[in-house]
């Protein structure tokens, strides 16, 4: 097969750190808070400047408090389970890595004996067993597997357990039902194409009472506490992270390259016109996965893939028939031939995953780019499966 004649132009498919937003100019962000104290009043303005507009372009509601945390949306789920659970039985719902992480930490390191409603990569749980009464960890959208829940319709409106929700490769992208969720976290990296190293954690009031009124059996360490010893009656939510405080010193320079990104996706026309991108751009995908016999989605049900972390298997005799190790020879040899012509980089599936591709059609990707990417995984898998 012959090579293709168009390239994308932003050839950058990773699944995080995500495409920076069309036109970014680094040497376009501001700089006069470099350098200042972390604490400075002007700087704690800034970070509280973010959140606002966080809040308002993701559509956050009011009652919700918002807030930074160090690790990226694993150190905020990490601080929601370490600071929230224990006070009931817990759920774990486990379908991918990152909630495969959750249960190892719930069950392992914090010691508290979850049920875990699992299922093999591609597939989800039966959310029905989701208890009311529990307390539930989830990833919406599992950004290792390609699978993502349809909907929250498996929660209860009324239900007694806190909802924590690993939104990190749906936020900005997928609506969320926030009326069932009470601990939403995600990161810069993959929402709209931002900088690593800081996530962000929304707490439902009924999550700040959680944090009020219940204090763990276990120590909390430094970075992963979000409430306040100094408090009279000591515990709680501590308040002033949701005013720009923040729990250690982050990178200011990485907020003013989130605040360029939620401006441009505001500019661009909201949270409606990010998720109208992200479904454009998955659309071309899926109508070239459906014409190509030599691949398929890895989500087995069409509802439930991922229109952000597209997870795809080879389904080939000659590629699907080899052992594992084979198999995973052939991806990284795919990955070589497109990144060698700088066709597209990191389309390789996320290491633990099965072995295959993931490409990012998040809202920063050009739907263009995805259009003229696809002829080149022609190309790549002609090219790779002729060398087995």
């Amino acid at each position: 097969m012959s090579k293709p004649d168009v390239k994308p132009a932003r050839p950058w498919f990773s699944a995080g750190p995500t495409a920076k937003r069309p036109g970014y100019d680094l040497a376009s962000l501001p700089t006069n808070l470099l350098g200042r104290g972390i604490r400075a009043p002007e700087v704690v303005k800034r970070f509280a400047d973010a959140l606002q507009l966080t809040r308002e372009v993701l559509r956050v509601p009011a009652e919700f408090q918002m807030l930074y945390t160090p690790g990226s949306q694993t150190g905020a789920i990490e601080a929601a389970l370490w600071c929230l659970l224990g006070q009931r039985p817990v759920q774990v719902v486990a379908f991918e890595n990152f909630g495969k992480q959750w249960q190892t930490d719930v069950q392992d390191r914090l010691k508290l004996d979850p049920e875990i409603l699992s299922a093999p990569f591609g597939d989800l749980p039966d959310l029905s067993m989701v208890d009311p009464t529990k307390d539930v960890v989830f990833p919406w959208n599992g950004t290792t597997s390609g699978v993502r829940v349809p909907n929250a319709d498996f929660i209860s409106d009324d239900r007694e357990g806190l909802v924590i929700c690993d939104a990190t490769s749906a936020a900005f992208s997928m609506p969320l039902d926030w009326s069932k969720l009470d601990v939403v976290a995600f990161s810069f990296q993959k929402a709209l194409g931002g900088e690593a190293g800081i996530g962000v954690m929304c707490l439902s009031p009924r999550a700040v009472e959680r944090l009020d009124t219940f204090t763990p059996d276990r120590a909390i360490p430094k970075v992963l506490k979000i409430t306040d010893d100094s408090r009279p009656g000591g515990g709680g939510f501590d308040r002033a992270l949701a005013k720009g405080v923040v729990i250690n010193t982050f990178s200011v320079l990485t907020i003013e390259d989130w605040i360029d990104a939620l401006c441009w996706a505001r500019d661009a026309g909201g949270l409606d016109e990010m998720i109208r991108r992200t479904d454009a751009n998955f659309a071309v995908l899926e109508r070239w996965v459906e014409r190509t016999p030599w691949i398929d989605f890895l989500a087995t049900a069409p509802e439930t893939r991922s229109t952000t972390s597209v997870c795809l298997k080879f389904i080939d005799p000659r590629v699907s028939g080899l052992d594992e190790a084979g198999r995973y020879a052939f991806v990284l040899r795919f990955k070589a031939l497109l990144e060698g012509e700088g066709a597209a980089f990191d389309v390789e599936s996320y290491r633990k995953a099965p072995a295959g591709l993931r490409l990012w059609c998040g809202a920063t990707v050009e739907t263009a780019d995805v259009e003229a990417v696809t002829p080149w995984l022609d190309w790549a898998f002609a090219t790779a499966v002729a060398e087995l």
